[in-house]
């Protein structure tokens, strides 16, 4: 769900002995944005909240499906409605070298040794570390697909499959399901033989695929049976587990992981009040909560090391759910989106 905000705004006093109003008095406040769902539900408890009442005013958060070119929309028409935005990997890239985000004060967060090294930026902190995975139901599937050759495979598994909406993660999933080698994945994506090839494997799945744009999506599609796999974001996997007693799998084998970051926009109206709060969201004792939450790993080396026994098997950070899956490669899609978005799209077309 997206969270209606509007801004406040104090009004000016007119004077009466002078006949001349007082300026209008911005009072906007603090506005987080972040990605919806449980995962939301989990940040407004454990940062929000308590943030909130440590500065002893109000902070409103809103939830958004991602793209740069919102964020340079906000910020190039002067004075964005939003503070701080947590942004994924190419994004936090992408804005940072187009200007878009304020830097980070990194002595106020201790140290840049205090994160892992793929969670430090310039212009952004580590907030999540996340994966894309497949999600099956498994009150449904008691043997249910291994890999991403097995969601490919109808006969084996009929039915409806749900994929990502976008040339990100799909065409690297489709590799992987044609017998591509996981650490190979993006040399050969990076050739105009493999990207046909991964087309060439989409073409095989297309009719069964039904395609979901925001992270609730693939997890209500299995619910109503409506498809019997789907990719999906790890935690959101896991939070439907816990908040309506599913019993929903994680595949890991040949999930994609990636770090999301806060960053604070360029001019937000509440920038210094942004530092603080990210500052504040990125410490060790506060970011241990999430995972009672939220099956995220940590960016907080400290908060990583103690996560407890109990939840850390969840994490994508887990050393034994690391073993076969990779990173997002951001400098590829940097480099790449728009030319396999557009062709992407044209395929979707057709």
């Amino acid at each position: 769900m997206k969270f209606s905000v509007k801004t406040a705004l104090v009004s000016g006093l007119v004077l009466a002995s002078s006949g001349l109003a007082a300026p209008v008095v911005s009072a906007r406040d603090l506005t987080v944005v972040s990605w919806g769902g449980s995962y939301q539900d989990a940040q407004r408890e454990i940062y929000f909240k308590p943030f909130s009442e440590k500065i002893g005013k109000p902070v409103l958060d809103e939830a958004w499906d991602g793209g740069i070119g919102v964020l340079q929309a906000k910020v190039k028409a002067g004075s964005p409605n939003w503070d701080v935005v947590q942004v994924e990997a190419e994004e936090l890239a992408l804005g940072c070298a187009d200007g878009l985000f304020e830097k980070i004060d990194w002595s106020k967060l201790g140290g840049k040794d205090k994160f892992l090294p793929d969670a430090v930026s310039d212009c952004g902190v580590g907030a999540i570390v996340w994966s894309t995975a497949i999600a099956y139901d498994g009150a449904k599937l008691k043997d249910g697909p291994k890999s991403w050759a097995d969601f490919w495979d109808v006969k084996k598994f009929p039915g409806k499959r749900s994929l990502r909406k976008g040339a990100k993660y799909t065409l690297e999933f489709a590799l992987l399901a044609d017998g591509v080698k996981r650490d190979d994945v993006y040399k050969v994506l990076a050739t105009p033989e493999g990207v046909d090839r991964a087309f060439k494997k989409l073409d095989e799945l297309r009719p069964n695929i039904v395609w979901w744009e925001s992270g609730a999506q693939p997890l209500q599609l299995l619910a109503s049976g409506e498809v019997v796999m789907a990719s999906a974001y790890n935690g959101r996997i896991t939070g439907i587990n816990r908040t309506e007693n599913k019993n929903f799998k994680v595949v890991w084998p040949g999930s994609i992981y990636a770090i999301d970051s806060w960053v604070v926009l360029k001019d937000a109206e509440n920038k210094q009040a942004g530092q603080d709060f990210i500052d504040f969201a990125s410490k060790a004792e506060n970011q241990l909560m999430l995972p009672g939450y939220v099956a995220y790993g940590l960016p907080n080396v400290e908060a990583a090391m103690n996560v407890s026994a109990e939840y850390s098997t969840d994490l994508p950070t887990d050393a034994n759910n690391m073993t076969e899956s990779l990173p997002l490669n951001v400098d590829f899609w940097i480099d790449n989106a728009e030319a396999l978005t557009q062709r992407f799209n044209a395929w979707l077309a057709q």
